[in-house]
Formats: C-alpha cells, sequence, structure tokens
C-alpha cells in the first residue's frame, strides 16, 4: 500500500530523512501560538493574589514586603492595626515607657557623673503616654508607607477560609472575597486572663494584662505581678521607676526561667536593689476583693504572705488567635499551642498554606515571626524548601540593666552531654563601664570543652541587647574559642566583656 498527498515522495530512510523531519518540528513549534504572556499572568487570572498574608505583625508584614520583592502580587489582610501586639501592644510601646523610666533614673544620678540638676527630677505621666502614642503611630504608619512602596494592598477585616484557596474577609458587616494561590497565616496571639481563684474581672477592675499596662490610665500605687518573665521584670521595672510599690511574683526558683539561672539571679538581685519585691518559687494562691483594692495570698513553700494591692497584673498568658477561621475545616491541623507544621519550611498540613510566628506556638518573639515569614514566602513564592534554622535566636529583656541570650544554657548543653568550658567576665573593671557608671552585669558564655565550639552566649548589663549579636553570629558560624579570642575588640567599650569571656573559658582572661 503506497502513501498518498504531499509526504508520500518523501524518503523513509538516511540522512536526507532525518534532516527533513527535523525541518518540520521546527516549522510546527514556530507555528505554535507564543504562551510566554499567559505563564506570566497565570496565578493573576485565576486567583486575586499570588499571596495572602493573614496578620500585619512584625512576622505578616516582613512576609508580605519579601514576597513583593521577590515579584509576587500581594494582599495582606489585618484585622486592626498594622504592625500587631508587638507594635501596638507591646515591643515598641513599652520600650518608649521603659526609656522614660530610664531617663529618669540617669538624671536622679547625674551627682555621680559630677552633673548638678537643679530641683526635682518627675516623670509627667500623660506627656510620657504621648510621646509612646506618636512612636506607636508613626511606626504604624511607616509599616503603610512600605506597603504602598511595594504595591501590597491592605485589606481590613477579619479572615476566614472558605477553601484552601478562598477567604472571606468581614468589616462592619460588609464580606468582600479574596482568592489567592498561597497563604500565610500570621495571626500572632493574644494574652489570657489565666484562672486565679477569687481573681475575677478586667481592666475596669483593676486586674490588668499586658496589654491594659502598656496604656495604663494611672500609676497605682501598689502592684502585684504574677510572672517573672520578660514581660512581668519589664513592666516590674518601669511601674517601679514610676513609684509604684511592685511585687513579682515567679513559681520558678529565679526570674526570666527561659534563660540561663545565672541571669535571673543575678536580675533578681539588681531589681530588688532598685526596690522591686521579688518572690521567686512562689505563687499566689488566692485573691480577695478588699474595698477597691486586692488583697493576694502569695505561697512560697509552706510561707504565706498576703499583700494588699491596688492593681493586679498577668504577666502569663497567651493563645494563638485561630478562633472562627475555619482552619480545621480546610484540614490545617491544629495542637494545643496553634498551628501545626508540616516541617521547618513554615509549610503546614495543606501545601499551599503556611504559618509563621506565634500563631504557631514555637519562639514567640518579634523577630523570629520576622525570620520565619521571610523563610515561608521564599518557599511558597520561589517553590524552594529552605528551612527555618532556630539554632541562634537572640532573646531579650529591656529591663535595666538589660538581659540577653543565644544558644544554650549551661544546663541545657550539659543534659546534651556536652563536657563544657565556661568562661564569666563582669563588666565592674572596665573602663567604659566605669566612665559610664554601668558596672553592672557580666557576661557568660558556654562552649564544648572538646572542640570549642560556640554553644551559648548570656549577658547581663547596659546596653547588652545590642552586644548580643556578636554571640548570634558565632553559633551561626559554628564559631571556635579559637576564633573568638583572635577577633580584636575595641577599647574602651563594654564589648571588651564578651572578649574576656571567651579567653576565660580558654583560662587566660587578661584582666581576671
Amino acid at each position: 500500500m503506497t502513501q498518498e498527498g504531499p509526504q508520500s515522495n518523501m524518503p523513509t530512510n538516511g540522512p536526507s530523512a532525518v534532516a527533513s523531519s527535523i525541518d518540520a518540528l521546527i516549522r510546527d513549534i514556530a507555528s505554535m501560538p507564543v504562551l510566554q504572556e499567559q505563564e506570566q499572568l497565570m496565578a493573576n487570572e485565576n486567583f486575586d493574589a499570588d499571596l495572602v498574608v493573614i496578620g500585619a505583625g512584625p512576622g505578616g508584614y516582613v512576609a508580605a514586603i519579601r514576597a513583593a520583592q521577590l515579584g509576587a502580587k500581594v494582599v495582606v489582610v489585618e484585622k486592626e492595626f498594622l504592625g500587631g501586639t508587638c507594635l501596638n501592644w507591646g515591643c515598641i510601646p513599652s520600650k518608649a515607657l521603659i526609656a522614660s523610666v530610664e531617663r529618669l533614673q540617669h538624671v536622679k544620678h547625674a551627682d555621680k557623673l559630677g552633673v548638678k540638676v537643679s530641683g526635682e527630677a518627675t516623670i509627667d505621666f500623660d506627656a510620657m503616654m504621648a510621646r509612646k502614642d506618636k512612636i506607636v503611630q508613626t511606626q504604624r504608619g511607616g509599616v503603610g508607607m512600605l506597603f504602598k512602596k511595594n504595591g501590597i494592598k491592605h485589606v481590613e477585616g477579619f479572615a476566614s477560609f472558605v477553601d484552601a484557596h478562598n477567604i472571606t474577609v468581614t468589616k462592619d458587616g460588609k464580606k468582600e472575597n479574596i482568592s489567592a494561590k498561597n497563604f500565610v497565616l500570621a495571626m500572632g496571639s493574644s494574652v489570657i486572663h489565666i484562672p486565679v481563684p477569687g481573681l475575677e474581672g478586667g481592666r475596669e477592675q483593676n486586674v490588668w494584662t499586658s496589654d491594659d499596662a502598656v496604656n495604663a490610665p494611672f500609676v497605682p500605687k501598689r502592684m502585684a505581678i504574677l510572672g517573672g518573665g520578660a514581660v512581668g521584670c519589664e513592666f516590674g521595672y518601669v511601674f517601679n521607676g514610676l513609684g509604684s510599690d511592685v511585687t513579682v511574683i515567679e513559681m520558678m526558683p529565679q526570674l526570666l526561667p527561659m534563660m540561663d539561672s545565672e541571669l535571673g539571679v543575678e536580675l533578681g538581685k539588681l531589681l530588688s536593689r532598685q526596690g522591686l519585691k521579688v518572690r521567686t518559687g512562689a505563687t499566689i494562691e488566692k485573691c480577695e476583693r478588699s474595698g477597691e483594692a486586692w488583697k493576694v495570698t502569695v505561697k512560697k513553700g509552706t510561707d504565706v504572705e498576703v499583700i494588699e494591692v491596688d492593681v493586679v497584673l498577668l504577666g502569663v498568658g497567651r493563645k494563638a488567635n485561630t478562633e472562627n477561621m475555619n482552619l480545621e475545616k480546610i484540614g490545617i491541623q491544629l495542637h494545643r499551642r496553634g498551628v501545626s507544621l508540616l516541617d521547618d519550611t513554615m509549610k503546614t498540613h495543606v501545601p499551599n498554606i503556611y504559618a509563621i510566628g506565634d500563631v504557631t506556638g514555637r519562639i514567640q518573639l518579634a523577630h523570629v515571626a520576622s525570620a520565619e515569614g521571610i523563610v515561608a514566602v521564599t518557599n511558597a513564592v520561589t517553590g524552594s524548601e529552605k528551612k527555618m534554622d532556630y539554632k541562634a535566636v537572640p532573646n531579650c529583656v529591656y529591663t535595666s540593666p538589660e538581659v540577653s541570650s543565644v544558644g544554650l544554657t549551661q544546663s541545657e548543653a550539659e543534659a546534651k552531654g556536652y563536657d563544657v568550658a565556661i568562661g564569666k567576665f563582669n563588666f565592674r573593671p572596665l573602663g567604659k563601664a566605669m566612665a559610664t557608671t554601668e558596672q553592672d552585669g557580666f557576661v557568660k558564655v558556654v562552649c564544648d570543652k572538646k572542640y570549642g565550639e560556640v554553644l551559648g552566649v548570656h549577658m547581663i548589663g547596659a546596653h547588652v541587647t545590642d552586644m548580643i549579636h556578636e554571640g548570634v553570629v558565632a553559633l551561626k558560624l559554628e564559631a571556635t574559642l579559637e576564633y573568638m579570642v583572635d577577633c580584636i575588640h575595641a577599647h574602651p567599650t563594654m564589648s571588651e566583656a564578651v572578649l574576656e569571656a571567651f579567653e576565660d573559658a580558654q583560662g587566660h582572661a587578661i584582666h581576671k
């Protein structure tokens, strides 16, 4: 049987047959429609956005900006204020209050530096709070400006999922549907009232959370703070500095129980010297209303103490913001502390949905949320499988003196089986510390004795929240003692204590 039509005379084998076939293939490819433009716009044609970020805190807004920088079309849904808890009720406003109190203390003790101040130095409470509010509003506006600069759409309202690619945003009774290829859950967390027998009511009954304290309507004469972590210690420092009679109650043996024990012990001593009453290894057994005040029963072992206060501040207890979003309905798995992650790529059990920050119940720190956000959107937008690295996360407390830490504590390192070398150096003998009258505190380093690897760096003293990043880099790069002691540190600086601590771990600190 012979072929009919134009192809009937084509050779069926040999080099000319191959060449002819290739020419035909080239003609067919050339005649195909160009799909490049369709590929570029595919996500935008099928969805309203490439990526929707739910929550505009330090995790969410950073994630949104990085995604936009990577070329994604981004929408951010925020139910309240840009900046989230950190900017509006947490990190930023509390640091503004701390700065005012610290400046007051500098003025009160300026005579130590030969500076005489006429009259009495006092706090203008209303002016201090107004300054705090202005800082918050300026920062909030800055986030909005960055959104505009990067072409990010900001939608106000509460988001709930219809399915894995669609949400409904509700605001003042009005609803808007938004679809997206990928989502990032960055809803953060909220303070909760932990149960204390007899302690009922909220702000109106002078039972405050950290949200209330940062917007305090007045300075109480007497205050009990439940919790000696970062929140309790920072607000204890603030209100003590403003003139309150403050008692901090912590159930663990020392303040800052999540950090190296020596830091918490030292902070307890220094805060007590400033006038705070610190009760560690203690709990609030019950509270009773006494007129306009509260009678707080504090139990420590077999000892019982009853103190009367005007305000009880609950400095512990937060919950992930996951309610009423239909997360489990679409396949998101939840655990006791929040959203469950598939792995450190920040992906949930729904492939196109990621989760970051407090809502995951992992490390509740603003800078961790930001780092997780960058990892999540890099993976979502580029299709990579980058994983979050939690080895070198700095933890900071902004009392005066400050406290900072990164890596393993001494007890954690020993529990992991390391034979540790410990180095420690006090700020007291440093020339810079003497010159500025900031001599309290020390630097402590934890290293592996066998290989010299830096395992942890822990500090308490002036400016240590700015100094801890030397430790962060050391851990990230797996530096050893040999490297660290070879790093020249400027003189005179507070950072010389870090060098001396590393030298001490090798057994030859110069000034010890």
